[in-house]
């Protein structure tokens, strides 16, 4: 998922990390589109999801290649695959992404709500991110 900071040059790729069991989001990473990004996003998400972490991403093309992402840190038989959308494996995610640009109203397509700094920007989809966590367990 994407969206843009201040201006339409400024696009800013969020990188999210979602538990299948429990659907809670365990890693986000607000960052550019680079293979570097992906591997801090990575690290960013918790050494306990170790072996239990798998890597999906749709099979659309990508400026990043396959190849050029690193493998999972966690298990090296873990790496990351492509996947249809008729998998099944990133329907969680897409829907998450869609609660995700319904409730935080700057990331809404075509919006005229937007952040001016990316600090502001990556703070509102942490607080939507915690609010999500926290109303999982209620």
């Amino acid at each position: 998922m994407w969206s843009f900071v201040a201006n339409k040059g400024n696009k800013q790729w969020i990188w999210l990390a979602l538990h299948v069991n429990t659907r809670e989001i365990v890693g986000v990473y607000v960052g550019e589109l680079t293979s570097q990004r992906f591997a801090i996003a990575l690290v960013r998400v918790p050494k306990d999801y170790g072996t239990a972490c798998q890597g999906c991403i749709d099979s659309v093309p990508s400026p990043i290649p396959i190849s050029g992402l690193p493998t999972m840190r966690f298990s090296p038989a873990n790496d990351i695959a492509s996947v249809g959308k008729d998998s099944g494996q990133t329907s969680l995610i897409e829907r998450f992404n869609c609660t995700l640009r319904q409730r935080v109203s700057r990331l809404v397509r075509k919006t005229l709500s937007f952040s001016k700094k990316l600090e502001n920007h990556v703070g509102a989809v942490w607080h939507f991110v915690h609010y999500y966590n926290a109303s999982l367990h209620l």
